[in-house]
């Protein structure tokens, strides 16, 4: 071939291409969305999430596709934001599905259920499992459309004022806890609350509540639950692996073009990955940090623990009889999460104590 006819079609085709990008997004609509987080700014992890998204978003589409992302009480009280986001008033938000349980417990799957899954499970109940095409029916009825953006991994068992000791210990605790948990610990005589994160610290300092779970060290040493609850249990036996979720208002997200909808997709994920990846390298950061400025770790007793489980599952059959909704979705987690603790048994498990114990022995040398 001729040199200077290769060198001349290679400049011509290279224009091509280089003219061929700005045509596609030239033709793209510009959208601009506003999305409702239920968390407050100053958690960079959490909050962070929401941004990621929008940021991403806006990469993936040349920025024709741009989401401001706002904390909770700017455009909505956080616990307010999934009837925003049905409604309309807004058209996405990012939060946590447990703390709509008041609407119907199923929401509480999307996220997590007490004694559940954890994270690995969470994920592959819902993204390989089966989990969000029921999510995706069940949230037909409320015109929301919802993406996992967020996973905290295994969370902490939360601040006490006093020590529990004993299934005793719970009666008439007033413990703010989220989600489906609040209505499991209500059996053994707690007072759940339902507070936003922005209002533990304040109701927690002036004794208006006993307890509050919140996520891990890393924001909860943000929050500085630590100045006004000397003890912190483990683990958050009603977040094994918690999912934070996306809601799009249902026609807002039909409406998008198809390249929109899988730049939201994959921003999602990548948010998912990132607070994963950022949780389970901050918190080992920060509990180290609360031990040595005077924090007393404690794990909740074993009677406790049993206690909690069988009034969990007490309650699941209890709302399955009631809630058909429930039931259909209860009942194939249950099952998922049936054949996933046997082969976490096997191989996660196993090895996971192994190493950990080897690694406590040769601590004690």
């Amino acid at each position: 071939m001729d040199r200077r006819r290769f060198i001349a079609g290679g400049a011509v085709a290279g224009s091509s291409v280089a003219l061929a990008a700005p045509a596609l997004a030239q033709g793209m609509p510009e959208i601009r969305w506003r999305c409702a987080s239920s968390f407050p700014r100053s958690l960079d992890t959490i909050f962070g999430a929401g941004e990621h998204v929008a940021r991403r978003v806006a990469a993936l589409t040349d920025g024709k596709f741009q989401i401001r992302t706002f904390p909770a009480g700017e455009l909505v009280p956080g616990l307010e934001v999934a009837n925003a986001v049905q409604a309309g008033s807004v058209e996405c938000c990012h939060t946590v599905s447990y703390y709509f349980v008041g609407k119907d417990p199923t929401f509480a799957f999307d996220s997590a259920v007490p004694f559940g899954l954890n994270m690995r499970q969470q994920t592959a109940w819902l993204e390989a499992g089966g989990g969000r095409e029921l999510m995706a029916e069940f949230y037909g009825a409320y015109n929301i459309h919802g993406i996992t953006a967020g996973n905290t991994g295994a969370q902490m068992g939360g601040w006490f004022r006093r020590e529990i000791k004993t299934v005793a210990d719970l009666n008439g605790l007033k413990f703010r806890i989220g989600g489906f948990a609040g209505n499991v610990m209500q059996k053994l005589g707690v007072v759940p609350q339902q507070i936003a994160g922005g209002d533990i610290y304040p109701a927690l300092e002036k004794g208006t509540i006993d307890a509050a779970e919140w996520v891990g060290p890393y924001d909860d040493e943000k929050l500085g639950f630590n100045r006004v609850a000397p003890y912190y249990y483990y683990p958050g036996w009603w977040e094994g692996g918690p999912s934070l979720s996306y809601y799009i208002n249902k026609a807002k997200w039909d409406e998008l073009p198809v390249l929109y909808k899988e730049a939201l997709n994959s921003a999602c994920r990548d948010a998912t990955v990132e607070t994963i990846a950022k949780y389970d390298t901050l918190n080992p950061q920060a509990v180290r940090r609360l031990v040595a400025a005077g924090t007393q770790l404690r794990p909740f007793p074993r009677e406790v623990m049993q206690a909690c489980y069988r009034a969990a599952f007490e309650l699941y059959d209890e709302t399955a009889a009631r809630n058909p909704a429930f039931k259909k979705v209860y009942e194939h987690w249950k099952a998922f999460r049936e054949t996933q603790y046997q082969w976490f048994r096997v191989a996660e498990n196993t090895f996971d104590n192994f190493v950990y114990f080897m690694q406590a022995q040769e601590q004690r040398r």
